[in-house]
């Protein structure tokens, strides 16, 4: 290759394709002369760098492309940017979009617990049916109070955020089915009242609440939001609406897992509380119960009052890219 003769016969269109990448604002007639020119530019770079090497115009057409590709994709956001769209816009939005399904699942969950606690209470046989009346009587009297306290507060800490999150990755993996999330639920549901059937016979329900209120709360909470997001990848696969099934996959699968994220904190916090609050003995219970309320509410507010702020703003927590400005071609 003469590389003089290629350069003077090129020249002009690395020159313009510089002066286009480098402008503030293109008009429909320029972004399209800059796609053209940054396509054949990488074709004369692959060209010139195939045939001699590095050069001086190859370094010259190389900066042109990069300043056109910024244009094309956007400058990378800065890390903490994104970090604050995502909790002020993202998350909110997508908890806000489920916050409905998360109060009937609620409010199934009390009645579920509340028919099995009676049922049990009294239905002669189904309490024995669980065990021995001195099985029963141990976990009335001692287990049930003895699990706050039977390994050190960090063990304990990261035991219950474990498992708590474990069961919010089961929901993950498996709420496309809509079974699994319905399971766990159910049978969330059902231990409650069976529990506190168990506590009850032996005049320990005040205990019972007691010693799952504090943390109880937010922890309950949680996992029916955790349900309610497994729900809404589940019916975007039933009932896709005028999308189709894939895309309607990706776009809630997206707001599904922006909502995970968001559960592993909540459930970060219900830890906490669980294994630095509950467990005190020192602690009076109005304090370690407003304790777990506070933290409830503020949940709360954060679906509902800042989720509906950035529902309308037209956010959906279903997006790729926490910065819709930087991803497009500025025109004027």
């Amino acid at each position: 290759m003469d590389l003089d003769a290629y350069s003077a016969a090129h020249r002009a269109e690395w020159d313009r394709l510089a002066v286009l990448a480098g402008k503030r604002r293109l008009d429909g007639a320029e972004s399209d002369e800059l796609i053209d020119l940054y396509q054949s530019g990488a074709a004369h770079l692959a060209e010139i760098k195939s045939t001699v090497g590095e050069t001086v115009q190859g370094d010259h057409i190389s900066l042109a492309l990069a300043k056109a590709r910024v244009r094309f994709t956007g400058t990378p956001t800065n890390p903490l940017r994104q970090l604050t769209i995502f909790f002020a816009l993202q998350l909110p939005a997508a908890m806000y979009r489920i916050r409905w399904t998360s109060l009937i699942i609620a409010a199934l969950t009390a009645g579920i617990a509340v028919v099995y606690g009676v049922w049990f209470t009294n239905t002669p046989g189904l309490l024995a049916s669980l065990g021995s009346e001195d099985a029963r009587r141990q976990y009335a009297e001692e287990d049930f109070v003895n699990y706050y306290s039977e390994s050190s507060t960090a063990g304990f800490f990261g035991q219950v955020w474990t498992n708590n999150a474990r069961l919010t990755a089961l929901v993950v993996i498996f709420g496309i089915t809509g079974l699994f999330p319905a399971y766990m639920l159910f049978n969330n549901a059902q231990g409650l009242g069976v529990d506190a059937a168990v506590m009850n016979e032996f005049g320990r329900l005040d205990t019972f609440f007691l010693y799952i209120a504090p943390h109880g709360q937010l922890e309950l909470y949680s996992i029916f939001v955790a349900g309610a997001a497994g729900f809404l990848i589940f019916w975007s696969w039933v009932s896709p609406g005028a999308r189709t099934r894939r895309q309607a996959l990706a776009e809630d699968g997206r707001a599904f897992f922006t909502i995970a994220i968001g559960l592993t904190i909540t459930l970060l916090m219900s830890g906490i509380i669980e294994g630095f609050v509950t467990r005190q003995e020192w602690m009076p219970w109005p304090i370690k119960i407003g304790i777990g309320t506070f933290a409830l509410l503020i949940v709360l507010v954060y679906q509902w009052v800042v989720g509906r702020r950035a529902y309308r703003l037209g956010e959906r927590g279903d997006v790729l890219d926490v910065d819709a400005g930087a991803k497009e071609i500025v025109v004027g």
